[in-house]
């Protein structure tokens, strides 16, 4: 089944509907690197069997950034270059300077580079124009801007924010540990990431306990906040929320996936746009029920304070 591991989720104006998005992006399609380039990028279809570089999962719109890179290890670059300088100190009886080394340096790599092996990722993203989100598969807010950025320039424009809200989602989470109820569907799993915000080194990680135990508690009195909490959501999604509303090592629910599979088209392509439709449908739900958990989307309370003074 299609499976999303990591998801950094966007607030997004005036997205494009499906013709539109495969046509921007089909002028920037992947194309491996030359053998003279480090790395290349591009469009790249979601699956096999899938026609252009979107697929239209009833609404919801599945794309790929596909990446490769090719990777000369520091080492051997720094081990030809170091043959390189003595040769030349041997044969010329002279000694060559860091100006020059930067140029043998240059001259390696592009001899090294054809013989490289090239590594490959692929980083998906569910745009999904009704909600105005999208939910990007990455653990890191830069490569996640990286898509972004391939995304604006293909279409020319895209504005595009993070979730801003009203409460601070790390005091909010260490509620939850400090005897404040959860909300309904929302349920504590067994780890959690303690940090004290008067030190910089002051971190505590606690894997597989009782987060609501006395030890937790009593860091949490001392004046610990959680940083970052591993819950279940609406008996659907596992995953650890970080305090930058990012959710991390996502996993279906047991039962969950068996209701899945069990009612699953045996088709491909029809599979494909029935799992990516429900992690779209399920992303929203839970993004909007966080954002809630959160005091509400504190942009458009601003909004709405301008609307009503004005």
């Amino acid at each position: 089944m299609f499976q999303l591991k990591n998801v950094i989720t966007y607030q997004a104006a005036n997205l494009p509907d499906a013709a539109t998005l495969n046509a921007a992006l089909e002028s920037e399609p992947f194309k491996s690197p030359g053998s003279q380039e480090l790395s290349s990028s591009g469009w790249a279809a979601p699956a096999s069997f899938i026609e252009g570089v979107v697929a239209d999962c009833h609404g919801i719109l599945l794309i790929a950034l596909k990446q490769e890179e090719r990777m000369l290890p520091p080492a051997v670059v720094r081990d030809q270059l170091q043959a390189k300088v003595e040769l030349i100190e041997a044969e010329q009886n002279r000694k060559v300077y860091r100006k020059e080394k930067l140029q043998l340096k240059d001259e390696v790599i592009f001899d090294l580079l054809p013989q490289a092996f090239l590594k490959s990722r692929v980083t998906y993203a569910l745009i999904c124009p009704e909600q105005g989100l999208i939910h990007i598969d990455a653990s890191s807010h830069k490569r996640a801007e990286d898509l972004l950025n391939h995304l604006r320039q293909a279409l020319g424009t895209l504005s595009v924010r993070l979730p801003q809200t009203a409460l601070s989602p790390d005091k909010v989470m260490t509620s939850w540990l400090n005897g404040q109820s959860m909300p309904q569907s929302w349920l504590l799993e067994d780890e959690c990431e303690l940090r004290d915000p008067m030190t910089e080194g002051g971190r505590i990680t606690a894997k597989g306990q009782d987060l609501l135990s006395d030890e937790i508690t009593a860091h949490i009195e001392g004046g610990y906040v959680v940083k970052r909490l591993a819950l279940e959501w609406n008996q659907h999604l596992s995953f650890v929320l970080h305090s930058d509303l990012t959710l991390h090592r996502i996993r279906l629910c047991d039962e969950y996936r068996e209701s899945i599979d069990a009612e699953a088209p045996e088709d491909a392509q029809a599979y494909l746009e029935s799992a990516v439709w429900l992690w779209g449908k399920d992303l929203h739900q839970l993004n909007t029920e966080l954002i809630e958990i959160m005091g509400g989307d504190n942009f458009a309370l601003e909004q709405e304070k301008d609307g009503v003074a004005a």
